[in-house]
Order: C-alpha cells, then structure tokens, then sequence
C-alpha cells in the first residue's frame, strides 16, 4: 500500500513542475464541465494536454488547492493498485479541505482504474485522464465509462504546430519572403522525416530520440506488458510493416515471412502481434472498401502513427514517407475507426473518405508519364464507380490543376496540404 506521505510528496512536486513547465499550446479547446479520456501512442503530447488545462486554470484564478494532478509513471508509485486510488482524494481533502479538479496521467498503469474514474465521474468531480493503451478504451472499460467521458485521440504535432515550435509564421506562405519561406520547407522536410514528437521537434539528435521512444513502446508497451516470448520474430514483423506500408498485406503472407527468417511463428501469433502494435498506436490498419468482410478483416495496409518512427526502417523510404503522412492526416482528421479506406477492385486508390465522397492518391512525383497516366486513371476510374465530390493528388513538392473528361483533380504539394 502506498503511504500518504509518499502522495503528499509526489503531489507537492508535481505541483511545481506543472505550473513552471513551458508549454506550446496546442489547438485543442476544452469543455467547461467536460470529463476527458485522452489516449495515443507514447510521447504524442498527452500529458501537454493535461498542463495546458492545469496552467489555464490557473491562470483564470484557481489555486492547487482546487487542483490534484499524479502521474502513474513516476517510480515513487510502483505497486500502487486500485484500493490506494481513494487515497488521492482522502490526501487532497486532508491537506486543503476542498474537492479537487483531478488530472490522471498514464492511469492505465493500474489494473481496474475505470471503476475509480466511473465514480469520480459520478460523484460529480471534473476528470483528466491519459492513457498510452489502446486496451483502455475496450468495449467493457466503455460501458463501465457508461459516456461519462469524451474520448479524445491524441497524435503528435501536425505541422502547424510543430512550424510555431519553431516560431515560423505560416499563416501567409504564399507570401513570404525567398529566405523565409526556405526555411519553413527546411522545417517541413525535418518533419517529414523525423515527425512530430514533441520532445523531439526541438532536438538536434532526432533519430537518437525517436529510437529511444521506438524501443519504449517495443519492449515497454508491446513485448513486456504481454510477455512477448519471441522478441526476434516481433522486431521482423515490425520491420515488414514498415517495408510494406504501401501494399496490403495477410496475416499469412505476414507469417510466411517472418518464418523465413528462422523465427518460426503462426498465424494466429501474428494477429496477436498486430493487436498488441495497434494497442500501443504503433500502427493503424485501413482496409479495403470493396474487399468482403473477410479480406477487409485480413488483408489491409497498415500506417506508422509517426513518420519519425517509420523512417527508422527505412533507408530509401520517400515514397513511403509521403504515402504515411497522408494516411496519418486523413486518420488524424476524420478518425481511425471506419473512416478512411483504400479502394482496391480492378482499379487502385490509396485512400477514400465515404463521408466527404473525397479520393486521394499520394504520388512522390508525376513527373513521369507513366506514373501520371497510372495515377490520373485511377481516379476517373473510381469516379464511374462510386460518388465522388473532390479528387486529390497529393506530391512531395508539384502543383497542377488537372481537368479532363468533365472532372478536376488538383495537384498539390504535401506541406501546402497539411497547412489547410
């Protein structure tokens, strides 16, 4: 059992750090009286979220005493279970005699914990919460939840943000200067490389820091938390992903692969895998919306939530890179569950979103003839299939409008897309 003067110290610290911490706010507006679940992969910016609130409260005028935040990760509450969450409260009431705000940090760390937020939801207290596991949000933690909460998807910096990390005004970038508007490609191209983890937006050494939250989530989120017993075989697979980013790939094609390599694994092994890689927000899957229900189920393409992460398996990886990118966006936008799908059924489209009738295909370049016929095609295809309103090709750095056979397709550079 966790003493209460360990919390009392735990609390008192975290007080400090959080009102002392130097945030970049980021475009996200909180409800009044709203209670919040935020989940995403490690490092994403989640905890940000938690002292962007903290900080905004104070500043309007609430003191600590109205305040309680703990982080589940800090090794002063190793061991703690869900009999010592009262203790938070029984701590707070003690020392200031008020009812607290509370803010939960990487509360999945203890075993039952949606018990402890149902009554706190119940009980009439405001509740921030983060989570890293995707398991966190199953169907059973949700109807223990009972829509006591808005479940927020946290990604790391799109590139608006991370631009104002680097004080770069894109706002008018059609009308910056030569030397000005070089430097925010410059930054682009930085981030479309290494992502947009925050911690490591501001870091000379990016691919030392990406790999240091690679292995976090490898061993930390995946093969220790569920006992990975053939760490070799997980590490392939993940490197076959990530090499395969642009194609749809089985789980049997998966298993195929991975055993070649001498790490004998079966199928049933590499779906658990893949689950436990979704639970971390490693990857996300897209499947096929004119695939039947089995091969939208078994043979999707998968997406890096990070281009960073990603392009640490990758040596020649552009095409990828840029592919990846959209396919986050378009997630990141619109949702990661029954939103966005790649068609593929004798004509191929990277992506289409139902909802907005909208078709994108992400080219590196066109400026190959081939690959222009190959990629405008398609899409005048899909057009005499199914209802489309606005078709896309996004590149790395070209810019077109494309009109033909009574449809316009626009042509647009990746950064310029992401700045909309």
């Amino acid at each position: 059992m966790i003493s209460k003067d360990t919390l009392k110290q735990v609390i008192a610290d975290n007080q400090v750090e959080v009102a002392n911490y130097k945030i970049i706010e980021r475009d996200f507006s909180f409800e009044e009286f709203g209670n919040y679940v935020f989940v995403g992969i490690r490092r994403a910016g989640k905890s940000f979220l938690l002292y962007q609130r903290i900080q905004q409260l104070l500043a309007q005028g609430v003191k600590w005493d109205e305040l309680l935040y703990i982080n589940f990760e800090d090794e002063r509450l190793d061991g703690m279970a869900i009999t010592d969450l009262n203790l938070l409260l029984e701590v707070h009431w003690e020392t200031y005699g008020k009812k607290p705000v509370l803010f939960l940090d990487e509360i999945q760390n203890i075993s039952g914990w949606e018990k402890f937020a149902r009554r706190l939801a119940d009980t009439k207290h405001r509740v921030y919460i983060t989570g890293s596991n995707a398991k966190m949000l199953s169907s059973d933690v949700q109807t223990t939840l009972g829509g006591r909460y808005l479940v927020v998807d946290v990604y790391p910096y799109n590139l608006k943000e991370f631009l104002t990390v680097h004080s770069i005004d894109f706002t008018k970038h059609a009308l910056l200067p030569t030397i000005a508007k070089a430097e925010m490609l410059r930054q682009f191209n930085n981030y479309f490389y290494f992502g947009g983890f925050p911690e490591g937006a501001v870091l000379p050494s990016k691919r030392d820091y990406l790999t240091s939250v690679y292995q976090k989530i490898f061993l930390g989120d995946i093969a220790t938390r569920h006992s990975v017993g053939n760490v070799f075989a997980l590490k392939i697979l993940f490197k076959k992903l990530a090499e395969s980013v642009k194609q749809p790939i089985s789980f049997t094609r998966l298993a195929h692969i991975v055993s070649s390599t001498g790490a004998k694994i079966g199928t049933n092994t590499i779906i658990n895998y893949i689950d436990y890689a979704k639970d971390a927000w490693l990857i996300t899957p897209i499947q096929n919306i004119a695939g039947k229900i089995a091969d939208k189920e078994s043979n999707p393409k998968y997406y890096f939530t990070d281009n960073g992460i990603l392009n640490l398996f990758l040596l020649d990886g552009n095409t990828a890179l840029l592919e990846n990118l959209v396919a986050v966006t378009l997630l990141r936008k619109y949702g990661r569950h029954d939103a966005v799908y790649f068609y593929n059924s004798g004509v191929e489209v990277d992506f289409y979103v139902p909802d907005e009738q909208l078709a994108v295909q992400a080219c590196y370049s066109l400026s190959d003839i081939e690959t222009y016929n190959r990629e405008v095609n398609a899409l005048l295809q899909l057009a005499k299939r199914i209802e489309i309103k606005k078709m896309l090709i996004i590149s790395k750095d070209e810019e077109q409008s494309i009109s033909i056979e009574n449809l316009e397709i626009e042509v647009i550079p990746i950064w310029k897309w992401l700045l909309y």
